[in-house]
This record gives C-alpha cells, structure tokens and sequence, in this order.
C-alpha cells in the first residue's frame, strides 16, 4: 500500500473532526450563554436532581461533585450522578438541564432501559479486548507477509478490526441513549413545573447543543472504522495479487 493511499484515507476523518470541533464549540458557548440565566425557581443542579430522583422514588442514587467542567456523568455501578463544579451548586438553565440530563440516566437505570443495558455490556466487552488490538494487528500482519499461506495473518487482521469496531458501536448505541436521557429530563422538569416555557425551551436548547457531541463522535468513529476496514482490504488484497 503506498502511503498517498494512507494520506488519501486519513482525509476521510476530516469530516467528522471538523464538525466534532464544531459540536464542541456549539456546546461549550451554548452552555455558557445560558449559564448566565437564572431561572424563575432559584434552584442549583444539585436541588433539582434531588427533587427528581425523590419524585421518581429513586432513593439508591446518589448526588455527588465532580471537579472540572462538564463532566457531568451517571454511574449505574455506583449508582451516582456526578455534577461538575460549574452545575453543582450553581443556579442556573444550564445547570438545570444538564442535571436533568444525568438524573434522566438514573431513571433509565430505575426502569431497566434496555439500550442502556446494551452499552455498559459493549462498553465491558471493549474494555476486555481493546489491550488486544495492538497486539492481534501487529501479529496478523507478521504472519500475513511472511507465511506462504497467510490466512492465519488475515484472520486475526480482521479479528482486530472487530475488536476496533466495538469503538463505534458504543458510539451508535450512546446516541440514542442520551437523547433519551434529554426527552426524559424535559419531561420530567415540565411535570414540577419549576419552570417557564421559555425557561423549558432554553434548557432543551442546552440539551440539544450537548447531543451534537455524541452525534460528532459517532460521525468519527464511524470514519475511523470505514479507514480501518479500508485500510485492511487494501493491504490483503495487495498480498493476494
């Protein structure tokens, strides 16, 4: 394979990453735009997490502080909701949305949403193989170009693009369960009816911001893959002629 095959190939990943910085960006000032509106019900992040886990009769999760910014998060193994420093204790649409958000992770936990089951099992499977894929690829393309009969090499060439694959299947499973986890948050703030609909139209803007990120990663990883899987033919396909 010559390497303006490889060039040609990486320029398939600009694309994705243009629009990732793009997503980024969008999340990051539209964050900060609304961090900057308080709403009418003078409530933190952490006041309405709490007010929808209690309301919900969720009492095995916990609300807890995370250091940096937006790095908000919902662990269902340790059943905690970890609001970043900007969302803790901050009163404002921003942080109400994104607690929201990570409280709506909680309820899917609570009802056995099983898409999300479905990608802490991927995500348990990737973490298993991925120290795998280094050495499967390495070894494959040893054993494909200096066997006679370099089947062995092909097969494990592709067990690691398998493995490298996991990647975006998380990706395309996390994006239907964080816009879940959004419509669940919406809803779940209309019904305490803490806030204006204006104040419920910034949040899900908020929101929506936030799910360009996920949409970007997924555009990436599927990319990179396509690249791979590309990059794997290419090289097979050169050995067998």
């Amino acid at each position: 394979m010559f390497y303006w095959e490889y060039i040609v190939l990486s320029i398939l990943l600009l694309p994705g990453i243009i629009f990732a910085l793009y997503a980024q960006n969008k999340v990051q000032s539209t964050f900060s735009k609304f961090s900057k509106q308080i709403p009418s019900c003078n409530l933190t992040g952490t006041q309405v997490s709490k007010m929808l886990l209690d309301k919900n009769g969720i009492f095995d999760v916990q609300v807890m502080r995370a250091k940096g910014s937006l790095t908000d998060n919902y662990n269902p193994i340790t059943k905690r909701i970890n609001l970043s420093e900007p969302v803790w204790n901050s009163c404002s649409i921003s942080a109400i949305g994104v607690a929201a958000h990570e409280t709506g992770h909680a309820l899917q936990d609570a009802k056995k949403y099983f898409p999300m089951k479905v990608r802490l099992a991927v995500i348990k499977l990737s973490n298993f193989t991925s120290s795998l894929f280094t050495p499967l690829i390495l070894l494959g393309l040893i054993l494909f170009f200096t066997l006679a009969t370099p089947f062995v090499g092909e097969v494990l060439i592709w067990v690691a693009v398998g493995i490298f694959s996991l990647g975006a299947l998380i990706n395309l499973i996390t994006l239907p369960v964080e816009l879940n986890a959004s419509r669940r948050a919406l809803s779940q703030l209309e019904s305490l009816n803490i806030m204006t609909n204006q104040e419920l139209s910034d949040a899900k803007k908020v929101l929506d911001a936030a799910a360009l990120t996920y949409v970007a990663s997924l555009a990436v990883s599927l990319l990179s893959l396509l690249r791979i899987v590309l990059i794997a033919l290419s090289m097979t396909s050169s050995r067998k002629d």
